[in-house]
């Protein structure tokens, strides 16, 4: 049965690989940009509306007549707004999903899913950690999954390879550095990471199975060596990874922090702490997110993938 689903934020990187993969498998879509402009790489079968939820007067009017939605937007962890961060995460993070999960409700629209953050799993696993007592950006991740409980099906995500028409990687300021002749160095630790594409299939399964709760979704776990040293041949610039001291993170870290805090500004990711957590094993289970995904993406071809996106592949 086709679905008709709303994506807010279906421009981005995660929302443009939503929208395909349910386009792929025969669902109607229509997308929620917060600013106007083509939808591209879906030829003109995308109905676009233009508007922020934040905003919006009556979610469950813009929600009537779907079967379910998709929140792909959001504040990003590296924001550094005014201080106190905050409420700048509350209203990008918490706000919208609240919103759309009461409009959802009157609307009779059934079926949710939000793009969430693998840091929700971690504050979980930690909690003498108080990950989201230290980290505005991660309240703020913890406060979203709790305003879509019993709602939504909330996906933990850890760090995304993989590009879309006309948006540059994230990864993009790390390039200049992979391809150069200066030493690469990596802290202990390390991270889970995911595939765009497999985010889109995780989005698809829960939004057709009517699934709620937490899933962490991820292809891999990698130390940072590993990771680095992965993206460094996919640049084109293989070679070796060298050790760098948790102290000298952290003190670079705090650095900066430093000079934000000068500037009346925080990070949403407390910078004094963060070494500490970068520092561990960032890991997630496949387990829960493989009973939507069907399986695992390929972080190779993702990786190759961010390369061209960042234009710095040979």
């Amino acid at each position: 049965m086709a679905l008709r689903i709303l994506v807010v934020g279906g421009t981005g990187l995660l929302g443009h690989h939503v929208v395909t993969e349910l386009l792929g498998r025969g669902h109607l879509v229509t997308v929620l940009a917060r600013r106007p402009g083509p939808v591209t790489g879906h030829g003109g079968r995308v109905e676009v509306r233009t508007g922020d939820i934040r905003a919006c007067a009556d979610p469950a009017a813009l929600l009537r007549g779907h079967d379910g939605v998709v929140f792909a937007a959001g504040a990003d962890d590296r924001a550094v707004p005014p201080a106190p961060a905050y409420p700048y995460f509350e209203a990008g993070n918490v706000t919208p999903v609240a919103r759309l999960t009461a409009g959802a409700a009157r609307a009779g629209c059934g079926r949710a899913v939000v793009l969430g953050s693998y840091f929700t799993a971690l504050h979980r696993r930690w909690p003498r950690l108080e990950l989201a007592a230290r980290h505005p950006y991660i309240r703020s991740r913890v406060e979203q999954a709790r305003a879509a409980r019993g709602a939504a099906a909330v996906l933990e995500i850890p760090f995304v390879f993989g590009c879309a028409p006309g948006r540059t990687p994230l990864w993009a300021p790390l390039f200049p550095w992979l391809r150069s002749p200066s030493p690469l160095v990596a802290p202990p630790g390390g991270t889970a990471v995911v595939t765009a594409r497999t985010v889109a299939r995780a989005a698809s399964g829960a939004l057709e199975q009517g699934a709620t709760g937490p899933y962490p979704v991820v292809d891999e776990n990698l130390s940072w060596a590993a990771l680095l040293g992965r993206l460094a041949r996919a640049a084109g610039r293989p070679r070796t990874v060298h050790r760098l001291p948790p102290s000298l993170l952290g003190a670079g870290l705090r650095a900066v922090g430093a000079v934000h805090a000068a500037r009346h500004r925080e990070a949403g990711l407390h910078l004094g702490s963060l070494g500490d957590l970068l520092t561990r094993e960032l890991f997630l289970d496949p387990a829960a997110g493989r009973t939507l995904t069907g399986g695992s993406g390929s972080v190779e071809e993702a990786l190759a993938a961010t390369v061209r996106g960042c234009g710095a592949g040979r």
